[in-house]
């Protein structure tokens, strides 16, 4: 009974990460060596997506999960943007899209083939404009489909709807310096953001509101970030005033003190957290995404950036048995949306869609993403109607028919002129004649 009080029991007490073989490795990449404090790495079930250094650019590798080995530097690679992509976001319900936010101050969305790819992607589906400054966060909506949001070095975040690459939210004016990081909460209902003045901040984007915000978060001066959890707390990592690591945990409905504070290290290293909601476990300077290894026991993979490879690392779970083992794969959030954007941006919200995993993530076919932009000719001014412009032709020949007439009747006045005058130089010449007859007889 002491022992079950001192040593908490937990079925992941004794998990450990074993580091694949060198040949399971994706070796002899160039990753990107930007000053700026992101993963520089995005997986799904398909395909491991790696930010690269380019020259003349901004571009990154994509790989099916499979091709390990060595890479070559003739592989293709994405590389429209014309500055250093900053950060990349593989879509949740469509494993063949991803999009990335760039130096250049743009956001492309992109469609990666299938299989792979066999050329140079330079041109993306959207390229969604409306930031003054780099973009250095992108992140998709949870469960609203062709929803994404992406925040910049102007302290601007905006919320995009890709299917008609509008820009449907904008919120300027909600953050005084830089933003370091946003998440979505379970249903994306709320986002919260962390920031270089140390606050973090609880916003209602369709509203435009902050609802909740705290005040020196972490005291240290060293950059912080903040996740919400599926039970709507947030995670907290950063500083304090000695430059030691602290992790913590807040209830947004009351952040006046957090509901617990560790300390771990004084490292320099900045904490990246990634949640796994089905397990309700936070991993820090990790990237984990949907996908796992050949047994039941293999339960996670991690995709660790070395300077000049990406090496996978499976978690074990020990466990006697082969067989699926539930208590460890929860249903978890599956590819299909369960909103559309139109639905969201109306007020809609909606829980992920969960599937098993019983039988392993089997992908389905992705839909191509269109784009259908609005027709700007339907935003013309009120005055300029279609009769107008059928019209305008006719008023334009009527007028130029008006103004020839009028020369023509100048220019007949004038000819009659000249024709009564010779009329009269006739007759006057006439006269004279005769007169000279008369004077030669």
């Amino acid at each position: 009974d002491t022992m079950r009080r001192v040593v908490r029991q937990s079925k992941f007490r004794h998990v450990f990460g074993q580091a694949v073989k060198n040949d399971q490795c994706y070796d002899d990449i160039r990753v990107s060596r930007v000053t700026w404090d992101s993963s520089f790495c995005a997986v799904n079930p398909r395909f491991v997506a790696i930010i690269v250094d380019a020259s003349g650019g901004g571009a990154f590798l994509v790989l099916p999960l499979h091709k390990t080995g060595r890479i070559d530097k003739s592989y293709p690679t994405v590389c429209g943007h014309t500055g250093p992509v900053l950060d990349i976001d593989w879509c949740p319900h469509n494993d063949q899209v991803i999009a990335s936010g760039s130096e250049d101050c743009t956001v492309m969305v992109w469609q990666i083939p299938e299989n792979g790819l066999t050329l140079s992607l330079t041109e993306p589906v959207v390229v969604l404009e409306g930031h003054s400054k780099r973009v250095g966060i992108v992140a998709w909506h949870p469960t609203a489909r062709n929803v994404l949001l992406s925040a910049g070095c102007d302290n601007a975040i905006i919320i995009w709807n890709v299917g008609t690459g509008e820009a449907l939210i904008n919120l300027d004016d909600m953050h005084v310096d830089m933003i370091y990081n946003v998440s979505w909460n379970r249903n994306g209902s709320l986002i919260c953001t962390a920031s270089k003045d140390k606050k973090v901040r609880v916003i209602d984007p369709r509203k435009q509101e902050i609802v909740a915000e705290k005040e020196k978060t972490h005291e240290g001066a060293r950059p912080m970030r903040a996740i919400f959890l599926a039970d709507g707390n947030i995670f907290t990592t950063g500083f304090s005033r000695m430059s030691e690591r602290q992790l913590a945990l807040w209830n947004p409905k009351n952040m006046e003190e957090p509901i617990a504070l560790h300390e771990m290290d004084t490292s320099n290293g900045v904490l990246l957290p990634f949640y796994d909601p089905d397990t309700n476990i936070i991993y820090l300077c990790g990237k984990v995404r949907r996908g796992f290894g050949g047994t039941w026991r293999e339960w996670c993979l991690f995709f660790k950036l070395h300077e000049r490879k990406c090496e996978p690392i499976i978690m074990t779970v020990p466990r006697k048995s082969d067989l699926f083992q539930d208590d460890l794969y929860p249903d978890t959030a599956g590819p299909e949306a369960a909103l559309e954007a139109e639905e969201w941006f109306e007020g809609k919200n909606a829980d992920p869609l969960l599937i098993s995993l019983k039988h392993g993530y089997i992908p389905g076919k992705n839909r191509d993403l269109k784009v259908v932009k609005k027709n700007i000719l339907d935003n013309k001014p009120a005055g300029n109607k279609k009769s107008d412009l059928i019209n305008a032709p006719k008023k334009a020949a009527d007028a130029s028919n008006s103004q020839n007439d009028a020369k023509l009747d100048e220019i007949l006045k004038e000819l009659k002129s000249i024709k009564d005058t010779i009329s009269n130089q006739d007759e006057r010449i006439s006269k004279l004649e005769q007169q000279m007859a008369k004077i030669a007889d």
